[in-house]
């Protein structure tokens, strides 16, 4: 982790080539640092943040005056951080009898400040939860006294959780954690506070900058979603192929449950959606011998997506994951305990993410829940079934090797699609896949649950959501399509993006088969597109050219009237 004067440095670096997110910053105590912080890390991130920051103790005059500086900034998020300190100040002033209504006061403040914001804006909230303060007025009692401080306090944060859990566009960023982690004083420096302000130390701006873009790249579509694990000395202790497997350490003895836990981890990464993928250097039959036979292994077979082992280069393994799984490498995290082998899939693949594992496997997990890798906003059903997803997309690429011509292997797919409106069942997988589809995005906008709400009720927006199933197995919702009325005669494809996993399918023909027909249906005469390059969606650059669309004005024109249908072997369910 960088320190504070290290990220500082950043803000004299030259931004323009980034991303530009518009941030507001607003907050019941100093946060000038804090800003500062933000913005600056944001820009190892690959982030402009445009950050306005309200004046000290402003959050609810910005909020509340539909006509204040918050507003008239637009801004796409709103970090609101109120602190401990000035809370415990409110419980002070309050009258004993009304100690144990602080959690109830503060909660009923908040959603209005929410409700208020999401009136004015369509900003996304982050809120910053609350650090403990314990005034020891009670002692241990306090955790069965509703009205002391402490019991408020923590009322308060899970509260938080509920409400965070059941309103839209609102992600809380936790602090507690950080204090947790950090410890109080290195966290809260009292006399840095009475002098200025700040509660935040110095020490600590890092690790709160560092969680807070850890949301704002989630919001962004920022994900990681493959855990690529060396075996050897990473996932057990010892040499499969030297020690045997009667002779590798995992289980509950001795170093062995500091594997065991690691893989408990992993596990509940897998179950989470975050695929699991293997990199090692040994001989396959050997290497699947644990997940196979050894009786205090957590993870299986049935838990990895892409397993690989032989004596190559980890680097191109890596590539052949990559091209299997069809992600980016930046949403990959690679773990070897080997510095040799770190080195040389850093050196060829710097977009992904190869933490420095300590030396000591009892400090692996430690470690790595401090980098908080795998930050989501998210999660659906689906996430659970993922893992087979990849491991069926895996046994397709291999069937396919064994076809040398493609449209005999895509005709023996047996392939068919349920095409569907938008509606409460599929509207979860298509904010999420919305938030997560980075390489196959036209126009990469963002849609929450309340998005996609508002464009169900909206009478000139037509939505169309794909799913794709084979022989092999169902794929689920994989593509999504929103059309809206531009004129008359003109339907605009206001969104179209699609997950990687079905590429090269032709499922881009049998959509636009699709929108084409209803677009002609519907007495629209053009579909028109536009493409937003964005340093990841290169590969979309050509889409409309390719699918027979005009340049016309710097967007894409289809005549529907005189469109032959193209070829595909997708039949509608």
């Amino acid at each position: 982790m960088k320190v504070f004067s290290q990220i500082r440095k950043n803000l004299k670096n030259d931004f323009s080539n980034l991303k530009t997110v518009k941030v507001a910053l607003l907050g019941d105590s100093a946060t000038q640092f804090l800003n500062q912080a933000i913005r600056g890390l944001g820009y190892d991130r690959g982030f402009d943040l445009q950050i306005w920051e309200a004046d000290f103790n402003q959050i609810e005059l910005q909020i509340t005056d539909p006509n204040s500086e918050l507003y008239e900034f637009e801004p796409e998020i709103i970090i609101i951080f109120q602190s401990s300190h000035k809370l415990l100040g409110k419980y002070n002033k309050l009258k004993v009898d009304q100690h144990s209504q602080l959690c109830a006061n503060e909660m009923h403040f908040l959603s209005h400040m929410v409700d208020t914001i999401s009136g004015q804006s369509k900003a996304k909230i982050i809120y910053y939860n609350y650090t403990e303060i314990d005034d020891t007025v009670f002692g241990n009692y306090s955790g069965k006294i509703e009205m002391s401080f402490l019991y408020q306090l923590r009322k308060l944060n899970v509260e938080l959780m509920n409400f965070a859990s059941a309103t839209a566009n609102f992600y809380l960023c936790d602090l507690s954690t950080i204090q947790n982690l950090l410890g109080k004083p290195n966290f809260f420096q009292t006399s840095v506070y009475i002098n200025t302000e700040m509660v935040l130390s110095i020490d600590a701006l890092p690790y709160v900058a560092s969680r807070t873009l850890d949301v704002i790249g989630a919001l962004q579509g920022k994900f990681k979603k493959c855990v690529i694990l060396d075996l050897d000395n990473t996932t057990w202790g010892g040499i499969i192929g030297d020690d045997g497997i009667e002779n590798i350490q995992v289980g509950t003895l001795g170093i062995g449950k500091a594997f065991s836990e690691f893989q408990y981890w992993i596990k509940k990464l897998k179950n989470r959606g975050i695929i699991v993928a293997v990199c090692s250097k040994n001989t396959e039959s050997v290497a699947k011998e644990p997940f196979e036979k050894h009786p205090d292994m957590v993870l299986r077979l049935d838990d990895i997506s892409v397993f690989i082992a032989n004596w190559e280069n980890k680097a191109d393994n890596i590539r052949q994951i990559q091209s299997i799984l069809n992600i980016g490498f930046d949403s990959m995290v690679f773990l070897d305990d080997n510095p040799f082998e770190r080195n040389i899939v850093r050196e060829n693949i710097p977009e992904i993410t190869v933490p420095e594992l300590p030396e000591d496997p009892s400090e692996y997990l430690e470690y790595l829940y401090t980098l908080n890798l795998f930050e989501t906003i998210s999660y659906s059903n689906e996430d659970t079934e993922r893992t087979k997803l990849y491991q069926i997309e895996a046994q397709r690429a291999s069937v396919q090797q064994k076809f040398t011509n493609e449209e005999d292997f895509l005709k023996s797919l047996d392939m068919v699609s349920v095409v569907e409106s938008f509606n409460k069942f599929n509207k979860p997988r298509v904010a999420q896949l919305s938030q997560r589809s980075n390489q196959f995005n036209l126009r990469t906008v963002r849609y929450t649950d309340d998005d996609i709400d508002t464009l169900m009720a909206d009478p000139d927006t037509y939505t169309f959501s794909f799913t794709l199933e084979d022989k092999y197995g169902d794929n689920g919702l994989i593509c999504v399509i929103i059309l809206k009325t531009e004129s008359a005669e003109t339907l605009f494809i206001d969104t179209w993006f699609m997950s990687c996993r079905v590429l090269k399918r032709g499922m881009e023909n049998f959509v636009l088969n699709t929108i084409a027909n209803f677009a002609k249906e519907n007495g629209f005469a053009f579909l028109k597109g536009e493409y937003i390059p964005t340093a990841k969606n290169d590969m979309v650059k050509g889409h409309y050219e390719g699918l027979g669309f005009h340049e016309v004005d710097g967007y894409w024109e289809l005549d529907v009237n005189n469109y032959e249908q193209k070829i595909t072997h997708i039949t509608k369910k």
